[in-house]
């Protein structure tokens, strides 16, 4: 088992920044791969980023990149969003998901088993 808890969004001006975090318990941290996902009203839930067990691989989305970076701290048990030039069209909730069972990372939503509860982030113009 794992849970997951979400913080660190809120509203921000288009251009701004935030880190998102998100904090695991259960199950051995660096023992699975981490994704952050979105969803805008009416729209899919959507990879942003991923990260391995170690954090030497990383995927970040096309519509983000050199805008988003995604990391962890496996001391911690926490991994990191952290955004800048954020645009309206970011806006969206944010959840991190736990894949445990990939052996670096997915790209598919139906990959990870354990959700956070997910954290509003709203860009406005």
């Amino acid at each position: 088992q794992v849970q997951l808890v979400e913080s660190g969004g809120g509203l921000v001006q288009a251009g701004g920044s935030l880190r998102l975090s998100c904090a695991a318990s259960g199950r051995t941290f660096s023992s699975y791969a981490m994704g952050w996902f979105r969803q805008a009203p009416g729209k899919e839930r959507d990879l942003v980023a991923a990260i391995s067990r170690s954090g030497g691989n990383v995927y970040i989305a096309d519509s983000v990149k050199g805008r988003f970076t995604i990391s962890r701290d496996n001391a911690k048990n926490t991994v990191y969003l952290q955004m800048n030039s954020l645009k309206p069209e970011d806006t969206a909730v944010y959840y991190c998901a736990a894949d445990t069972r990939s052996d670096t990372y997915s790209r598919f939503r139906a990959a990870y088993d354990y959700w956070g509860q997910g954290t509003q982030v709203t860009v406005s113009s």
